[in-house]
């Protein structure tokens, strides 16, 4: 009697009761160190991971600040906190300056300022995130104007409530946006203008994103995508409100930018300032 294949079976079934702490331990594989605590710099290229949820209490500043090139955060789906640092907290959870090749992946970022904020450099990287309760910005990804980087498959929630923003955006790039959703935005101020996504890296692609949940206050205007430079192009972006969005933009565009196949719902106007590229519908 063969029992190799019958034990083989009862092994791969194991490995299928726990999905989790197999994947787990195949990222780990790439680690060039850990995360273990915060705040941390970290000075050497790599791929630096986190293998236990983190937090922090610090109300300035950053929790991981990324001073070197071609870094990987990998966060193993654990959990950056910030929410610790209360309302008026100016820290970031995930922050570079002038640097080339970052990435970040697999982050639960919770009550930051920016959940994730890279100003400069290039070759930017954000994908596969959730990040919930920034104050300020959920993820902002400032590229050099000559290259533009990527941001997709992010979960962006509950984003706003920096007492000195009237503007509030989910995500703000230059970088290619796809594939994000982004759901609940709102500004403590009086006329709170509310921004799914603000688009400013000239001919990116902006594809396949969803945005609801926006909050207007007082004469401020709600915009579901917002482009802020030349030749965007803007498809299959759905732009859903719970109710009517009075003076809301589904899509506010720019000089030669192109909107196609996009569906808002609720807003008082599906596009402003865009060439109509063919099938975008409002009700």
């Amino acid at each position: 009697m063969n029992l190799v294949r019958p034990a083989l079976a009862l092994l791969l079934a194991g490995f299928a009761l726990f999905p989790g702490a197999t994947r787990a331990a195949e990222s780990y594989d790439s680690c060039a160190g850990f995360i273990d605590s915060l705040p941390v710099v970290i000075s050497s290229q790599g791929t630096w991971c986190l293998r236990k949820d983190l937090s922090t209490a610090v109300a300035t500043g950053f929790a991981i600040k990324i001073a070197a090139n071609n870094v990987t955060i990998d966060c193993n789906h654990f959990k950056l906190g910030g929410l610790a640092a209360g309302d008026g907290s100016k820290t970031y959870g995930v922050y570079a300056e002038n640097r080339q090749n970052v990435t970040v992946r697999h982050c639960n970022l919770r009550g930051f300022y920016a959940g994730v904020f890279l100003w400069r450099g290039a070759g930017h990287l954000v994908e596969d995130n959730r990040v919930d309760n920034s104050l300020g910005y959920g993820i902002f990804m400032l590229t050099d104007f000559s290259t533009s980087g990527m941001i997709r498959n992010n979960q962006v929630y509950a984003t706003g409530g920096a007492p000195d923003h009237v503007t509030i955006p989910g995500i703000s790039a230059v970088a290619d946006i796809i594939d994000n959703t982004v759901d609940g935005v709102f500004s403590a101020t009086a006329n709170g203008a509310p921004i799914g996504i603000d688009a400013m890296g000239p001919g990116t692609e902006v594809r396949g994103n969803r945005v609801r949940g926006l909050v207007s206050g007082g004469s401020g205007t709600a915009i579901g995508l917002r482009m802020m430079a030349d030749g965007i192009v803007a498809t299959g972006n759905r732009f859903i409100s719970q109710t009517p969005l009075v003076g809301g933009k589904a899509i506010h565009g720019s000089n030669y930018g192109v909107c196609q196949d996009n569906i808002a719902s609720r807003y008082q106007f599906l596009m402003t300032s865009c060439q109509d590229g063919g099938g975008n519908v409002i009700n």
